[in-house]
């Protein structure tokens, strides 16, 4: 089973950027598709992206597509979501999210295609 913790967030000014990491352990973690989601206040979890378990194609919510590049390092055991254009509206508690199931990449859309959870990483963009 993998466990997986977020970093990387914080407090940035619209048109900013930021990186977010996802370090993972036990388990291996290639066998893994990685996504990314987030839930802003009093709304419901959504999808962001996600990526292949050897990152050869990845997948983004038409919100952030342009704007944000997943990746991963299997050789280290990390993942990462960089966001660039920052917009008040991308202020969330983003989560990195593991699904073990294999599937089409293009299908991860929902809390319900990923199995193991990191606790949230909060980002904040002020306008």
């Amino acid at each position: 089973q993998v466990q997986l913790v977020e970093s990387g967030g914080g407090l940035v000014q619209a048109g900013g950027s930021l990186r977010l990491s996802c370090a993972a352990s036990g388990g291996r973690f290639s066998d893994y598709i990685l996504a990314w989601f987030r839930q802003a206040p009093e709304k419901e979890r959504e999808f962001v992206a996600a990526i292949t378990r050897f990152g050869a194609a990845t997948h983004y919510s038409d919100s952030v597509k342009g704007r944000f590049t997943i990746s991963r390092d299997n050789d280290k055991n990390t993942a990462h979501l960089q966001m660039n254009s920052l917009k008040p509206e991308d202020t969330a508690v983003y989560y990195c999210a593991a699904g073990g199931r294999p599937r089409p990449i293009w299908t991860v859309s929902s809390i319900s295609d990923v199995d193991y959870w990191g606790q949230g990483t909060q980002v904040t963009v002020s306008s």
